[in-house]
């Protein structure tokens, strides 16, 4: 190994979300796990939802960044249990998202044990604009850029915004 594992877990968690390029993974809270085993470093990584597309480039990345950080011997492992939540989105992450003009989910849906169904309905909290903070804001289209988030209009400012949802 070129340094130690913490320094690998650092590495990893500089690497950005494809699709949210203003979150690391580690914001987002997909990265789940950065560990040695035997000769090589192994991270782990839980999608959003199954199917997302970002998955194949975000093992490239990850892949990438440690590579060039001197690491010849890298795996990326996808880990499905426990099914990943937007209450892993870091404090942090959610301020970025909102300074991003993306409004940040609200509290996840209470989950039964099993397969987790994708809703990806309305909100189910008051979304406030994250322009200008007003809670007076309406859904004009369940989805927008990607699956995850919704577009929405503060009836306030009358500007568009992104919201992601909860899942």
């Amino acid at each position: 190994m070129v340094t130690a594992l913490a320094d690998a877990r650092a590495v990893a968690e500089t690497v950005t979300d494809p699709e949210l390029p203003m979150l690391t993974l580690a914001d987002l809270g997909v990265l789940r796990d950065v560990s040695e085993v035997d000769d090589r470093v192994v991270v782990s990584i839980t999608p959003t939802y199954t199917g997302c597309p970002a998955m194949e480039v975000m093992r490239a990345d990850l892949d990438r960044a440690l590579r060039d950080a001197g690491y010849r011997n890298v795996e990326i492992r996808t880990v499905l249990h426990p099914p990943w939540s937007t209450d892993w989105i870091t404090d942090a992450g959610k301020r970025k998202l909102a300074e991003a003009g993306i409004a940040p989910p609200g509290v996840a849906p209470a989950r039964a044990g099993g397969p987790v169904p994708l809703t990806l309905g309305p909100s189910v909290h008051r979304v406030r604009c994250p322009r200008c903070g007003s809670p007076d804001t309406e859904e004009i289209s369940r989805f927008s850029a990607t699956a995850c988030k919704a577009l929405r209009r503060c009836r306030a400012c009358q500007e568009p915004f992104e919201q992601f949802k909860e899942i």
